[in-house]
């Protein structure tokens, strides 16, 4: 699949990897990191923000793409009716990805009853797409403050601390979870867990099954609900939470995809658990995320009344597909560059450490790219540099490639791209919301009876998000919101009362009275192709 042309250039990255052996690239000064942040993270690039207009976070910069869907109005503009039921329950769990299906698995075993909408199919998420693993502070030479402080450093000081202390803490108690329901993480042949590093981790605590480690947590968390009867409903996505009288979170309405008709659930408590918004491409950004991400918590709750946090600061994952054009953006796992696999630029130089945080890392790449005019051009037009590949081959042997990354081998497999002997050509991706709806340590939201977990809440990771903490987000967190939502549902023993929309018409008033006039209507639930922006 590569072109003659790009075959030469690759002849430069194989002259110079012999004078690499044993060569590490120096690590970025703090004054440094700063710098080519602010010069080339996509964060810093005023045009891509706007200010949301109204609501809790009025006056807030967010993705313009975000704001845009924030600013728009609900698919049930028209009077609706809230008054039947198609479905009732204790907890209504929004979202059926690793965090939602943590939550329905701990809720019923608190003996709530729950249910759980999903939008695709049950599973369906950016969990399954995970690849690299999840950090838990598993062995002696560890332990959950050392986690804490890289997860702190790593993003940027302004995580939220108790948060972060519940997500160190709970680490080794999850892969235990984990391990006793069948997850196979990689081990050593005495059977003992067999961590790697991460960028911008201090000690080895990132746990992978081989290069799928998300699709073998989602398939065991997925057969544990299904075995326990827990009952789903797919190809079902939320459009509008359901508040009472006293504007507690109540239930949700449902659009059935395959028949386009609305149900209504009542609930008596709901978690968010509807995962990122990658599928924005925000500033023209190809993604990791799957096809439902399009920020669907972020517009019910902020309608609902809910504060977001941190929606300024978007994740980049470093190494994303940059070529061949068919599975562009789609991720080139950190633990490549966990076990030495290092960025190059077209003359084959190493200019950046291949371990520096995730934002750092794709800045550099970025800067390489466009102000030093070192990039790899594609076919496309599009600009990339290598990741060397073949260096595990020599650094830990013949086979090493086939061993830890077979999904990968597989995929580049198809367009006749080995890399065992080839680089990969990569840029930065759009990966992962750091920010989403405020919670507190029992994952609640400033709604009352509003839960939420995973990747559409923001301050565990504060403004940038380290490899492998976001799976041990999901979990921790998801097991706490599903214990919470139980908790506070049998705590509520009055019937129902009136569910209306009445938040959602105030809202559209709001708009009204700021002269905001939006096309379309929000949630998005599915991305629009035809007609995207090219930035």
């Amino acid at each position: 699949m590569y072109t003659a042309g790009m075959r030469d250039l690759i002849q430069r990255v194989e002259k110079t990897r012999p004078s690499r052996l044993g060569q590490e690239y120096k690590r970025m000064t703090p004054e440094e990191r700063q710098e080519v942040l602010e010069r080339f993270h996509p964060d810093y690039i005023k045009e891509g923000f706007f200010e949301i207009a109204i609501g809790p976070n009025r006056g807030y910069r967010a993705p313009r793409e975000l704001v845009a869907l924030l600013h728009s109005k609900s698919p049930l503009a028209e009077p609706f009716d809230t008054e039947r039921c198609d479905y009732s329950t204790d907890v209504l769990i929004i979202g059926g990805g690793g965090a939602g299906t943590a939550a329905a698995i701990m809720a019923q075993e608190e003996g709530a009853g729950v249910l759980v909408a999903t939008k695709l199919r049950f599973g369906d998420s950016n969990t399954v797409m995970a690849q690299g693993g999840i950090q838990a502070a598993t062995l002696p030479h560890d332990s959950p403050l050392i986690h804490y402080l890289d997860a702190v450093g790593g993003g940027h000081f302004t995580n939220v601390p108790r948060l972060v202390y519940n997500l160190v803490r709970e680490g080794p108690l999850v892969i235990k979870w984990l391990e006793n329901f069948g997850v196979m993480f990689d081990k050593t042949e005495g059977g003992t867990l067999m961590p790697v590093h991460g960028g911008g981790t201090s000690r080895k605590r990132m746990h992978a099954a081989r290069d799928y480690t998300g699709a073998e947590i989602m398939r065991i968390l997925r057969d544990e609900a299904q075995n326990r009867g827990i009952e789903v409903l797919e190809f079902s996505p939320a459009v509008e939470l359901l508040l009472d009288e006293e504007g507690r979170a109540a239930g949700a309405v449902l659009l059935n995809l395959e028949t386009g008709e609305y149900n209504i659930v009542r609930a008596k408590t709901v978690i968010l658990s509807c995962g990122g918004s990658g599928r924005l491409h925000y500033q023209g950004f190809p993604t990791t995320n799957h096809y439902g991400a399009t920020a669907d918590a972020l517009v019910m709750a902020y309608r609902a009344g809910a504060k977001l946090k941190y929606m300024d600061t978007i994740q980049y994952h470093p190494t994303g597909v940059a070529f061949p054009p068919q599975i562009l953006g789609v991720l080139v796992t950190e633990k490549l560059r966990s076990m030495g696999a290092t960025p190059l630029n077209v003359d084959g130089e190493l200019f950046v450490h291949h371990l520096e945080t995730r934002d750092v890392e794709a800045a550099a790449i970025i800067r390489e790219c466009r102000e030093r005019e070192k990039g790899v051009e594609t076919p496309t037009g599009m600009k990339g540099v290598w990741l060397d590949t073949p260096l595990l081959e020599i650094l830990h042997g013949e086979g090493t490639l086939e061993k830890n990354f077979p999904a990968m081998v597989r995929q580049f497999g198809r367009f006749d791209i080995d890399l065992r002997c080839d680089p990969l050509l990569i840029y930065p991706t759009l990966h992962y919301q750091n920010g989403g709806l405020e919670i507190n340590e029992e994952a609640e939201t400033d709604v009352e009876n509003l839960f939420a977990a995973g990747e559409n809440t923001g301050g565990v990771h504060g403004r940038n998000r380290l490899a492998g903490n976001s799976l041990l987000d999901v979990l921790v967190y998801g097991r706490r919101a599903g214990v919470s939502a139980a908790h506070k549902a049998a705590g509520i023993k009055e019937k129902p009362g009136k569910l209306s929309l009445e938040h959602v018409q105030a809202y559209h008033r709001f708009l009204d009275e700021a002269g905001i006039t939006a096309d379309g209507a929000a949630p998005l639930l599915l991305p629009r192709y035809t007609h995207r922006e090219k930035v």
